[in-house]
Parts: structure tokens; sequence; C-alpha cells
């Protein structure tokens, strides 16, 4: 595993609960973990329990006894790690968004494809027992036609404006703002539940222009000194769009680092011909769900508790009505790739979600620069 910090622990927490909860694929055995920094890594390895240390991913890939990589260091090394991975035949496990750009993502499943590896891309939240009820709501028809997609992912830390330049605020680090790191799960789950997108058209505002000098990034926290050298933010702080699909249905999507109050809050809601779906991660077990052949005198939204044997994964956990959390959607997504390379197929999400999620990204850029509509296929080429 290449990285740490705040991905680096929760996916060491998922490669360690899943013999124990989901014991029906390859027990992962937690090789090596590499990081830049001797000490803090040293100390990685002995808090998240990996055999052995590494501070250059070279000096990783180069090893015989491992057969997946993990990378979840900042967006920048993503392309140049995981096409090295892929040469070395090595399966590989990316997080999100895939890549700084649309090309770049491209040309990692391009060299994934060619080496015939496995490859997956984190997104987590497509693994939350609540929202597998959504996509079976949907696939079954019980929504009917879908007609709106409203999604949100809105938080509020980076809202001082004496906050450090972290290095997600950087565009030639992270790609982008707001959009790349938290629009880029709301895209995802919209392709997941509704379908591929048609032609977007977006906004995007950064409302602190420079920020101090960071002295110390620790995952989403920093320290910086306020009267010291300040640096120019690269990336928006928010971004909007809206969004038509292949199928016909419409998207309103908000993605912010600015709504005060609002610590993680990521919000979908789907209205069909026949009901509706709306979900909030920060009450993750719940679906609230709505269906119009209800008698008219008890209509109205639902609330469905996602954790009975018969939602997906539950059965690995605890009794009815006891509740998971963000971190056994990385266990459920590490099943998944673990099942994928014991079965010796594909793992879903993987490269091809990441490049078209890409693309979507890509495409809201150019619509907020040149300030209009922006079909898929100008960006995509095919």
């Amino acid at each position: 595993m290449i990285g740490y910090k705040f991905m680096g622990k929760a996916h060491s927490n998922a490669y360690r609960a899943l013999p124990m909860f989901l014991p029906d694929v390859p027990k992962p055995r937690m090789k090596a973990i590499c990081g830049r920094d001797a000490q803090a890594v040293q100390a990685a390895s002995e808090q998240f329990g990996w055999e052995s240390v590494e501070t250059d991913w070279r000096e990783l890939l180069a090893r015989d006894d491992l057969d997946l990589i993990d990378i979840n260091a900042p967006s920048d090394a993503h392309k140049e790690i995981a096409l090295a991975a892929a040469a070395a035949g090595k399966h590989i496990f990316c997080e999100k968004p895939l890549a700084l750009n649309l090309a770049d993502a491209k040309e990692m499943l391009a060299a994934a494809d060619k080496a015939g590896v496995k490859h997956m891309v984190g997104f987590n939240y497509r693994f939350a027992p609540a929202v597998r009820l959504a996509k079976k709501l949907i696939e079954d028809g019980r929504l009917g036609k879908i007609y709106h997609f409203r999604g949100l992912f809105l938080q509020d830390w980076i809202m001082d404006p004496d906050f450090p330049l972290v290095w997600r605020l950087q565009k030639e680090v992270a790609g982008s703002g707001s959009l790349g790191d938290l629009g880029a799960h709301t895209i995802d789950l919209a392709r997941y539940l509704v379908g591929e997108f048609d032609e977007v058209v977006g906004m995007a505002e950064t409302f602190i222009k420079e920020r101090p000098m960071p002295t110390e990034m620790t995952g989403l926290t920093a320290k910086g000194n306020s009267e010291g050298p300040r640096g120019e933010v690269t990336v928006d702080d928010a971004a909007m769009f809206m969004a038509k699909f292949d199928n016909g249905a419409v998207g309103t999507f908000e993605a912010t680092r600015f709504a005060n109050g609002h610590r993680s809050t990521n919000f979908f809601e789907i209205n069909g011909s026949k009901g509706s779906v709306r979900f909030d991660f920060e009450r993750m077990n719940e679906l609230e769900v709505f269906f119009s052949e209800d008698a008219e005198d008890v209509q109205g939204f639902r609330r469905v508790l996602a954790t009975d044997a018969a939602h997906d994964y539950m059965h690995a956990w605890w009794p009815a009505g006891h509740t998971i959390g963000y971190e056994h959607t990385v266990t459920h997504e590490v099943h998944e790739l673990m099942s994928a390379i014991a079965e010796d197929r594909q793992p879903v999400p993987n490269f091809v979600d990441g490049v078209k999620c890409q693309a979507v990204l890509e495409a809201v850029e150019l619509s907020a620069s040149e300030k209009r509509w922006v079909k898929l296929s100008e960006v995509d080429g095919e």
C-alpha cells in the first residue's frame, strides 16, 4: 500500500476486518506499506499491522512477493504508480479521482488492460447497504421511469481563510477542488444508480484565493502560520452543474467545502414515475422510500433501516438494527476486489468507471470555463 493517512487507515482496517467478517474470499496478507517519511510510515506500519516498510514506491514494485498495489497517495502520483504497477504485472486498487485529467485516466486504463491485471477505483459509497437497496429498487422497476437525480456533497472544513494551502487546494497535485474530491463521488453514484451522462452545464467558484503555506499536514487537517508566506489556491471551492442523462433523466449536482454546518453531507434523491428514494450518508443506514402505489391515506416517505440480512453485506455484521459506519463501506469494497481476483474477473467499479467519471469532471470544467452546455462526447471523443 502506498500512502498511510486518511484512506491508508481506512484501507488497512478493511484488509484486517475482511477475514473476520467476510471470510468467503482470499485473506489479504498485508506485506508492505510505503511512504516518504521513514519515521511516520514505520509508525503507521506498526499501528495498522503491515509486515514491512518501504520509503520508495519503486522499490515496492520491484518486490516479487506482492500481487496487489493499493494507491492512496495524492492524485498527482496515481498515474505514474499505476502505469509502473501494470508493467510489473500487479493488480491495482487506486483511490479516486483516478487521475488529474481524462487523458491520464485513459492511459491508466489502457495500461492495466494491456497487462491483463485487475483494476479497481475507490468509489466506496456504492457499498453502503442502503445505496445498494436503492439500486435494487431501481433495477426492479419499483420506482418506474427515472426522471430526476439531485445530489449534494457539502463540507465546511476549509472555511477559515487562514486554513493552510494543503495539497487538495493545488490543481497540479489534486486535479480539481470540491468538484473532483467530492463531486466525483456524486457523479459515480449517479452513474451507478441512474445511467450515463449525455451533457452538462456548470459553474465553479474559488472564494479564498490565497492561503498560508502549510507547516504540517495529516489527512484533512493541517497547521500553518497565518503571518507567514501565502500561496495561490488553484482549484474550485465550490462547483455546481446540471446534467442530462442518456435515458432522458435530468440531474442537479452541488459540491462545496463552504457549506457552513455541513461536516460531510453526502445526499441524493431520485424521483421516478412510481416512487422516489433519498439517502444521506450522515444517516447511512437509512433509505427513505416513497411509493405512489400506496393507499392515499398512508402515502409518504418511509424510513427503511437497511440492516437486515436481506440487505447487501449485512449478513456479515450484527443483528438487525445494529448499525454500521463509514469504514464498513471500504471493507465491502475490498471484499469486491478480493472476490474479483479469486473469480478472475474485473471488480466493479474499476478503471472504466474512473475514466467515465473523469470525462464528466472534464466536461463540467470546460462548461464552467466557456459558460455553455458541453456534450460528454465532446471531451470523451467516443
